[in-house]
């Protein structure tokens, strides 16, 4: 017996999908490596952002072996500014498994999927349904969000049983002839009509006429998820170690956040200028201080400029620094956008 009783939906909702689902790159070729490349990238990243990434990593990798052989350092370049660099690793070691078990093809196979790095349930059941029409449950943060306000349910969604719960109820009821135009769907309405955090477009809801929560008011309320733990604050003074045209990078261990990539020389906590000034025996510049926030993080940078005579002292600080010119970090390092936004307002004085 299902949990939730979703069947009233499926025919008004599919519907409502075919006449006016958006038109993305990744709609246009269905085929399993392209689809799993879209889901892999649209992870904790919004659509407009993916669109130019998706057509350019399919331009440089359009196949499963090309993931697999590709440098990581290149592929890192390639992924460069999406965010959440784990996913391109894992998107190589799945490939690279893909090449070796499945003579690089993606398997028509759910549980198979699953076992792949990177892939979870809601990924393989994309894979699953949309590309090789498999019936299989993918549900995100858009189709709990969805399916919890039409039945005006108050479970947590953060909860591994209420997930399968619904990933049986919505098995219960998907069409057997198009299980990914049914996935889709929900996906969609949950993207552009029953959106989070502001008002849902109500009107504009093809199963408004069964909702619960457009009935009760209450789509603020719902989904319920946990209170997000705080985020830890870290403080870093960045440097902008500049010897000629060329500034100083460096390459970060291959272990935790932004694992093996390219960043500039920093320091823990804020430091006064003066003690910059004194570190490196030169006049040093104030930049302008930035924030950026990752899901867990916060780094508050602070920033100076530094332009040196000769570079072994700061080699001595920095051990394993290279200096490299504007061009080349950024044709050939990965550098997280973390740090774009010194660069830029370093180059343009």
């Amino acid at each position: 017996m299902v949990k939730y009783d979703l069947g009233a939906f499926v025919k008004p909702l599919c519907s409502w999908y075919e006449k006016n689902k958006r038109s993305m790159p990744w709609r246009e070729q269905k085929g399993a490596y392209e689809v799993w490349i879209s889901e892999i990238m649209l992870q904790q990243t919004r659509i407009e952002a993916v669109k130019g990434y998706y057509d350019r990593f399919l331009k440089r990798l359009p196949a499963v072996k090309d993931l697999a052989e590709i440098p990581q350092e290149e592929l890192m370049k390639l992924w460069e500014g999406l965010g959440y660099y784990n996913r391109a690793r894992n998107l190589q070691k799945a490939a690279q498994k893909v090449q070796d078990e499945y003579d690089g093809v993606l398997p028509a196979d759910y549980e198979k999927l699953k076992s792949l790095p990177g892939i979870g349930n809601y990924t393989a059941g994309a894979i699953a349904s949309i590309a090789y029409k498999i019936p299989a449950p993918a549900v995100d943060g858009n189709v709990m969000r969805v399916t919890m306000r039409l039945l005006g349910c108050r479970d947590d969604i953060m909860k591994s049983s209420v997930r399968r719960d619904m990933e049986q109820s919505l098995m219960a009821v998907m069409p057997k002839d198009k299980p990914g135009v049914f996935n889709e769907a929900w996906m969609e309405l949950g993207e552009v009509v029953c959106i989070p955090g502001g008002t849902p477009l109500c009107d504009k809801c093809p199963l408004r006429f069964g909702c619960k929560a457009c009935e009760q008011k209450t789509w603020m309320e719902i989904p319920v998820k946990p209170p997000k733990k705080q985020r830890k604050i870290e403080k870093k003074t960045v440097l902008l170690l500049r010897l000629g045209s060329r500034t100083a990078i460096r390459q970060r261990e291959n272990k935790g956040l932004l694992a093996g990539m390219w960043e500039l020389p920093s320091l823990e906590g804020h430091k006064q200028k003066k003690t910059i000034e004194k570190m490196f025996g030169v006049p040093v510049v104030k930049r302008e201080s930035h924030i950026h926030v990752f899901s867990h993080v916060e780094w508050h940078m602070t920033a100076y400029e530094v332009k040196l005579d000769e570079k072994e002292e700061a080699e001595r600080m920095f051990p394993g620094i290279c200096f490299a010119e504007p061009e080349e970090i950024t044709r050939q390092y990965a550098l997280p956008v973390a740090f774009h936004s010194f660069l830029k307002n370093a180059d343009n004085t």
